[in-house]
């Protein structure tokens, strides 16, 4: 696989803009959803990172800053034809140490059913009962950071 590089990058640009057209299509286009306006407008106070592979963007994900030092992680998507190469876990590192660099301990997330074996094997713990979301089962994870 070739280098991959990691960033953060801002609310309304070209680069997030690329990175909802890569949610929508990996997230929300199988499902016949869409994102609101609303919806995308909640974001502007997210930390927005992207994994690029030779200057292409091949994964993203988004940041939502808590209390009590705990931040989450949400909305992960991977290119289709990049998953199952690294790059999941690559962007999942890099969102960890961009966690830590800013004091926060903990990560928590709302995984669907079938990224459990993903997230667990990068250390994440279930917590709680499945519930449903965007119409799919969910189980609440969590790491200490």
């Amino acid at each position: 696989m070739n280098q991959l590089r990691c960033v953060e990058i801002g609310y309304g640009s070209a680069a997030y803009e690329a990175g909802v057209t890569l949610r929508s299509s990996v997230l929300r286009a199988p499902l016949g959803m869409e994102f609101s306006r609303a919806e995308l407008e909640r974001e502007s106070s997210q930390h927005h990172l992207a994994c690029y592979r030779d200057g292409e963007l091949v994964a993203c994900l988004l940041l939502v800053p808590g209390a009590g030092g705990e931040i989450r992680m949400r909305q992960v998507a991977v290119r289709l034809e990049m998953q199952g190469q690294g790059v999941g876990s690559a962007l999942v590192g890099f969102a960890e140490e961009h966690a830590k660099a800013r004091r926060f301990s903990r990560m928590t997330l709302h995984a669907r059913e079938s990224a459990l074996p993903f997230y667990a094997k990068l250390g994440y713990q279930r917590v709680g009962s499945r519930f449903l979301e965007i119409q799919l089962p969910h189980w609440e994870m969590r790491k200490s950071l």
